[in-house]
């Protein structure tokens, strides 16, 4: 009876022991959950804020003032433009069709 009595009482200590275990081991599973949520929301956070960004960055008012401002550009007038004449630019030649539709084993006529 000594040596079950034993038995049992080390059962006892080894099931105790790994219940602790394991319930310290879920508190630290949750813990790091509970970052990487907090972590997820201020992300979550930024990229919206950097949505709002882009999209008054990229505002056609915004790039016209800039180019004004900064750019010292000017919109088009029809007293300053200037036309060139004389210039020919070349034609490029177009693929021949025929080429396109054969067959691969056929020859061209």
């Amino acid at each position: 009876m000594n040596r079950l009595t034993f038995f049992l009482l080390a059962a006892l200590i080894f099931c105790a022991l790994s219940l602790v275990s394991a319930q310290h081991q879920a508190r630290t599973l949750f813990v790091a959950m509970e970052r990487a949520q907090a972590e997820e929301k201020q992300l979550d956070v930024d990229w919206s804020r950097l949505q709002y960004q882009q999209s008054a960055l990229g505002k056609s008012a915004r790039i016209a003032d800039a180019a004004r401002t900064q750019l010292r550009m000017a919109p088009i007038m029809a007293g300053r433009t200037q036309y060139l004449s004389g210039i020919v630019l070349p034609q490029a030649a177009p693929a021949p069709a025929a080429a396109a539709s054969a067959p691969a084993g056929e020859e061209r006529p």
